[in-house]
């Protein structure tokens, strides 16, 4: 401590103050006044070099306690309880390396995020890419000209496949990214279900599906083209599930508390220890269908609770499933 220039310049200038105050006290007052005069001088001066010798040891641990956050390790609570400056500078290079540290590990759960994107892409293409390079060696040698056709269809249909998983998946990256605002506006339920319908009117048909849904004028805020996005997939895995001859229903609700809309359905149903599963991504049930990737339900949970809402699931084997989509309110 002592090696610091500016200390010992003040320690040695007290000592000076001191013996000139000292000496005028004696030449002034006697021996007495020499010697209180020299006392005191001495206890301020201790005093001072005691302060200040605390001060450096807390600003050296403060200096070691940064040292080992741009080390990267694992720093120890440096908060206390007295008042006064020193503190106050503690208080707020804890509260910066505390904010650096979340951020350091939100980038950690990005690239943890990324990594898995990336792997769930490679495996789910994996098949499809499979399918395609065999139809392609296939379409090489193949003279016939109705087996040409079926190879093309086959590879139409795995090129459909692909670009919806890959489009999802995408959605579901940037979702998580953060990279996507939800823009909430008033909607409609009424005209949001009817929407929400219009891509599967020709599957109904071909299935002799029975739709039903009201017309309540309920007013939902949400963000009106993802939460379509949302409904469709739920609406999708429904009538996957619906046998011919079935029936789908969808109707709207609301509460002090939030706004509803149902989706049920009188189809195979899912399996009691299946349901807390059935939202997460790539898990297909013993129903799923054979072209299914179980990860319409996992976007259409991440677009509703992206809007601060919920997803509830009600079912029962053969007795069909019930979707409640919740929409919490706010001051519309």
């Amino acid at each position: 401590m002592l090696k610091d220039k500016d200390l010992r310049t003040m320690i040695m200038a007290a000592a000076l103050v001191t013996l000139i105050a000292s000496i005028c006290g004696y030449a002034l007052y006697g021996i007495a006044a020499f010697i209180l005069l020299t006392a005191l001088g001495s206890l301020i001066t201790g005093d001072f070099v005691y302060i200040t010798k605390k001060r450096y040891e807390d600003i050296s641990a403060l200096s070691s306690y940064l040292e080992k956050v741009l080390a990267g390790g694992e720093a120890p609570n440096i908060l206390d309880q007295e008042e006064g400056e020193l503190s106050l500078l503690k208080t707020n290079i804890y509260k910066a390396t505390s904010t650096l540290r979340h951020q350091k590990e939100l980038l950690s759960k990005d690239k943890v995020a990324l990594s898995n994107a990336i792997a769930d892409i490679s495996h789910q293409l994996k098949t499809p890419l499979t399918s395609m390079i065999v139809m392609n060696d296939l379409l090489m040698t193949e003279d016939d000209k109705h087996k040409r056709t079926e190879f093309l269809t086959t590879q139409s249909h795995q090129l459909d496949r692909m670009n919806w998983l890959i489009q999802t998946l995408l959605k579901l990256s940037k979702i998580d990214a953060g990279t996507i605002t939800m823009k909430p506006e008033v909607a409609r339920a009424d005209e949001l279900i009817t929407e929400v319908m219009k891509p599967f009117e020709i599957q109904l048909e071909l299935k002799n599906i029975s739709y039903h849904h009201d017309n309540k004028k309920m007013l939902i805020k949400c963000d009106r083209n993802w939460t379509i996005e949302a409904l469709q997939n739920i609406v999708k895995n429904c009538i996957e599930h619906i046998d011919e001859g079935g029936s789908l229903e969808i109707s709207a609700n609301e509460t002090n508390i939030y706004s509803e809309i149902l989706i049920k359905d009188n189809g195979c149903g899912i399996a009691e220890d299946e349901l807390p599963h059935i939202f997460e991504r790539f898990y297909k049930g013993s129903n799923a269908g054979k072209d299914s990737v179980g990860i319409g339900l996992a976007l259409s949970k991440t677009i509703i609770t992206s809007q601060h809402g919920d997803i509830l699931v009600e079912s029962r084997q053969g007795e069909g499933t019930r979707f409640k989509v919740r929409f919490y309110k706010t001051i519309l």
